[in-house]
C-alpha cells in the first residue's frame, strides 16, 4: 500500500453549530499533522455531511470551506438520520479517496486515534475498528445499557465489534464491495463487519461532548438497539418459534390433565384460572405479533427501495471534477 494514502474524514453533523467551530480546528489540525508527517496525501480532505440541520450548520460548514482548502461539504435534502448520513459521506468518498474515516462532529471521540488508525492500513489493514478502551465518562445506566446491548446482538448472531461505534477507517476496496449492500435499513457497525477483508482495532478514550447536547436521547439508543437486531438476526422470529412450541406443549399437557380431571369427577368450577391463562396466551401472542409486524415492516421499506440519501448542495461543483477526471 502506497505511504501517501488519499484520506477523507467523514464527519456527519445534525445541528452542530454549536460544536463545530471548536472540533474543526482540531481536524484541521490532526489532517495537516498527517500531511506533514508524510502518512497522507496533501489532497486528502474533512469531509463535513449536513443532515438536514435545522440551525446554521450548513452556512458554517459553508465558510469554513471558503477558509481552509481541505475542509469540503455536501448537504443532504432533509434529515435522515445518522447511518445514512455517514453512509452518504462514504459514498462521496469512494471514488476519491484511498481510505477514509468516519467519526463524529462532537469531539468526543479521540481525533488522535487516525494516526494510529492510518498506520495500522499501512501494515495491511483493510477495516480499523476504533474501540472505547472504558467507559468511565459515562453514567452507570448509560454503560450498563450499552455494554449489554454489544452483548445481546453477539448472543442474536450479529458481527459487531464489542464496544466500538462508528468511529472506523475504512479503505476504498472495501468501500467498493460495500457498495453492492442495498439495505434501506442500516446499521453500519454491524453491516461492515460482514464485507470481510483484514481488519483491526485501535483503542482509545472517550471524551465528554466539547459542547452543544447529545442527539442520541435513551429512546433513539433503543431504536437503534432494536433496528440493529432485527436487520442482522432473525434469531428472534427462531425465539418466538421455540415460545410458541413451548407454550403449545405446556398447553397440551394442561387439555390433557383437564380432561383426565373431569373424568374422574375431581373438576373445580373456576375463573381466576381460565382468566389468567387468556391474559398469559393473549400477552404472548401480541408479543410475537409485534416481533414479526418489524420484520414485515422492514420487508416492506425493503421492496419500495427508495434512495437512502439525496444530496441536495456541495461546497464543489462536482461536474466540474467529474470533467477534469
Amino acid at each position: 500500500m502506497k505511504k501517501d494514502a488519499v484520506l477523507y474524514m467523514v464527519i456527519p453533523c445534525y445541528n452542530e453549530e454549536q460544536v463545530l467551530p471548536i472540533t474543526s480546528k482540531l481536524f484541521i489540525e490532526e489532517i495537516k499533522d498527517l500531511i506533514q508527517k508524510g502518512k497522507i496525501s496533501n489532497q486528502s480532505r474533512i469531509l463535513f455531511v449536513n443532515d438536514g440541520s435545522k440551525d446554521r450548520t450548513w452556512e458554517i460548514i459553508e465558510e469554513l470551506s471558503k477558509e481552509n482548502e481541505y475542509i469540503i461539504g455536501i448537504c443532504q435534502s432533509r434529515n435522515r438520520g445518522h447511518q445514512n448520513a455517514v453512509l452518504a459521506g462514504l459514498m462521496e468518498a469512494k471514488d476519491i479517496a484511498d481510505i477514509t474515516i468516519s467519526i463524529d462532529c462532537d469531539g468526543q471521540d479521540d481525533i488522535k486515534a487516525m494516526e494510529s488508525m492510518v498506520d495500522a492500513y499501512y501494515e495491511g489493514s483493510e477495516v480499523v475498528y476504533g474501540v472505547r478502551s472504558k467507559r468511565q465518562t459515562d453514567t452507570f445506566f448509560k454503560r450498563f445499557t450499552a455494554e449489554s446491548f454489544y452483548k445481546l446482538l453477539n448472543k442474536m448472531g450479529a458481527e459487531v465489534v464489542y464496544n466500538h461505534a462508528d468511529y472506523r477507517l475504512i479503505s476504498s476496496r472495501v468501500l467498493k464491495e460495500f457498495a453492492n449492500f442495498h439495505e434501506v435499513n442500516l446499521f453500519l457497525r454491524g453491516m461492515i463487519p460482514l464485507v470481510g477483508f483484514k481488519s483491526s482495532s485501535v483503542y482509545y478514550e472517550r471524551h465528554e461532548r466539547m459542547a452543544g447536547e447529545s442527539h442520541y436521547p435513551l429512546s433513539k439508543m433503543l431504536s437503534l438497539a432494536f433496528d440493529g437486531i432485527t436487520s442482522l438476526s432473525i434469531k428472534p422470529i427462531r425465539i418466538i418459534t421455540g415460545l410458541g412450541l413451548f407454550v403449545s406443549m405446556l398447553s397440551f399437557i394442561g387439555a390433557i390433565w383437564a380432561v383426565i380431571t373431569a373424568l374422574l369427577g375431581n373438576s373445580i368450577s373456576g375463573w381466576a384460572s381460565t382468566v389468567c391463562i387468556v391474559c398469559f396466551m393473549g400477552g404472548i401472542q401480541l408479543i410475537c405479533l409485534g416481533i414479526l409486524g418489524e420484520y414485515i415492516g422492514k420487508i416492506y421499506m425493503e421492496v419500495k427501495a427508495r434512495p437512502r440519501y439525496i444530496i441536495s448542495e456541495r461546497t464543489w461543483d462536482k461536474d466540474k471534477d467529474n470533467e477534469n477526471q
